[in-house]
């Protein structure tokens, strides 16, 4: 096949989907020379490369922090130090105990009992839209709602002041440099390293200060967690807790925004929640499948890896692309159709065994409260970009500004 997958493409940035398309039918798992990896798109392929066994490693930072001329130099010493503690790049048995002691604090009732402080924070991000809309300022759907929300919610959880939001957002931009951008900037690296370094003291703070007096907030529960007479260590609760952070507003703002932009494209869809809003959870999970938040899973080879005739070899990296295999048409009926009550949904946004994302039912949750209260309060909404800018990154899926008319 002459054809090479690039998503450092602008176009294909914008649009993958027909490239996804393409692959699935004639190289589904395709070696890239452009991105120096293997794309894989397919449902059943996707889901066993995200499944993680003792052929597929998740632990794609240490090859790449060995190969770095900045690692090698000692530039980049935060981020190694503190990224590999997070639970997404590790491989049994780290990620088994580092799980382990996660789920104490990460509980479905904890989760519920969030829902009236969701409740709270998606009416005051209302009532500022509405605010600046009868003011004549532009407002910015990303910006003003799909951000804040997420970003609030985790902070709150972890007893991050929120007056600290800008720096936060900051730094959080800056390590989304490294996480998976699709070009290369020169000096993403040192600037992801800024981003570790000035989160980690932050948090560095606030863990001495809960060591010293606990409060009712997930850092304390971190700090107090045990498992055995095993404890989690200074470093690893400072990297959960930048994980936590991260993770925990950067997908769930792109699968509000994205799920958000798509209903407006789809304007019958909109129409048809409106007038049944007990679609909203059917709807959140369209949200999540259609183009969702996490646009793949980066992995490694630990061994030669058969895959579709292809040979993957021990050290190369694979891209599952998640948005590619929740659009095979194997896997769901008129799967290029937006369709707000499709039902069975079994996407692979949260992906697959053992690293199934921790925080869906928070997701869900925070997604379920914003589309309906957003639909309540301005069912006439409606995009005003023809053509968003989307972020440029293999792992992070979502669009940089929404401009939207309220009525």
């Amino acid at each position: 096949m002459s054809y090479v997958f690039d998503l450092g493409d602008a176009a294909t940035n914008a649009n993958p989907f027909p490239a996804f398309a393409r692959l699935r039918q004639e190289d589904p798992v395709h070696w890239s020379p452009a991105m120096k990896a293997w794309i894989v798109t397919r449902y059943d392929d996707v889901r066993r490369v995200a499944l993680n066994n003792r052929e597929i490693s998740a632990d794609r930072l240490t090859p790449f922090f060995k190969a770095n001329a900045e690692f090698q130099r000692g530039g980049i010493e935060n981020l190694v130090r503190y990224l590999n503690h997070w639970m997404v790049f590790r491989d049994p048995p780290d990620h088994t105990r580092l799980r382990r002691l996660f789920n104490k604090v990460f509980t479905p009732t904890a989760v519920e009992n969030l829902r009236p402080n969701i409740e709270s924070i998606v009416g005051l991000l209302l009532d500022g839209m509405a605010a600046k809309a009868a003011q004549g300022d532009a407002v910015d759907y990303i910006a003003d709602f799909a951000y804040p929300l997420p970003a609030t919610v985790i902070m709150d959880m972890l007893g991050v002041p929120r007056a600290d939001l800008g720096v936060v957002k900051v730094w959080s931009d800056d390590i989304a440099l490294f996480i998976g951008t699709a070009q290369v900037a020169g000096n993403k690296y040192l600037r992801a390293e800024r981003g570790a370094r000035a989160m980690a003291d932050y948090f560095r703070g606030l863990v001495e200060a809960r060591t010293a007096t606990p409060a009712d907030d997930m850092i304390s529960r971190l700090v107090l967690a045990r498992d055995e007479n095993d404890a989690l260590t200074t470093d690893e609760i400072i990297g959960t807790c930048i994980l936590l952070l991260f993770a925990g507003h950067e997908t769930t703002t792109n699968l509000i925004g994205n799920g958000f932009l798509y209903s407006m494209t789809f304007r019958d869809q909109w129409e048809r929640l409106l007038a049944d809003p007990a679609l909203a959870p059917t709807a959140v999970e369209e949200w999540l499948r259609y183009d969702g938040p996490s646009g793949a899973v980066a992995r490694v080879a630990a061994a030669d890896v058969e895959l579709q005739g292809r040979t993957i070899r021990a050290g190369q990296r694979v891209f599952a692309f998640v948005n590619a295999a929740n659009r095979d048409p194997e896997a769901f009926a008129d799967a290029e159709t937006f369709d707000l009550g499709r039902d069975p949904n079994p996407h692979l946004t949260f992906g697959h065994g053992i690293h199934f994302c921790l925080g869906a039912p928070l997701a869900r949750l925070e997604g379920q409260i914003a589309i309906r209260r957003l639909a309540e309060r301005f069912p006439r909404i409606r995009a005003t970009l023809d053509a968003p800018d989307w972020h440029d990154s293999l792992i992070l899926r979502g669009v940089k500004a929404l401009p939207v008319a309220l009525r």
